[in-house]
């Protein structure tokens, strides 16, 4: 059976089982979207571009983007060091700006719902 990441060349053996790098994106960006949540206004859009990342649906170049931008998001190091307040997630949010604009065809209403919800809720499901 052909798991979902198979034709993007992840491997297992570095970065660990497929469940185990959707958890560990999942925890992180949780935890990078609170703290950005007041720096980066359109959080929900992320949030969206990342349900979109998990569908199968996605074509595998943009599912690979998407967790490209979304893990330099999530990474503590960066061009610009997060913590220095109001320009921090600067080059976070010109990265993630940028992917998004390039999955906008491929974000879907089920996508905005579901991000909709996690940001109310404070959670992110699988």
């Amino acid at each position: 059976m052909k798991q979902q990441f198979d034709d993007i060349d992840f491997d297992p053996e570095e970065l660990g089982s497929e469940a185990e790098q959707k958890e560990s994106v999942r925890q992180k960006l949780i935890q990078a979207s609170r703290k950005a949540a007041r720096q980066i206004p359109f959080m929900e859009d992320v949030i969206a571009g990342y349900y979109c990342a998990l569908d199968p649906k996605t074509p595998a170049k943009v599912r690979a983007a998407a967790f490209a931008a979304l893990a330099y998001f999530v990474l503590p190091f960066d061009v610009i060091p997060d913590f220095l307040l109001g320009i921090g997630f600067g080059d976070d949010a010109a990265i993630l700006m940028s992917t998004l604009a390039m999955m906008k065809a491929y974000i879907r209403p089920e996508h905005i719902e579901a991000a909709k919800k996690a940001l109310n809720n404070g959670e992110l499901g699988a």
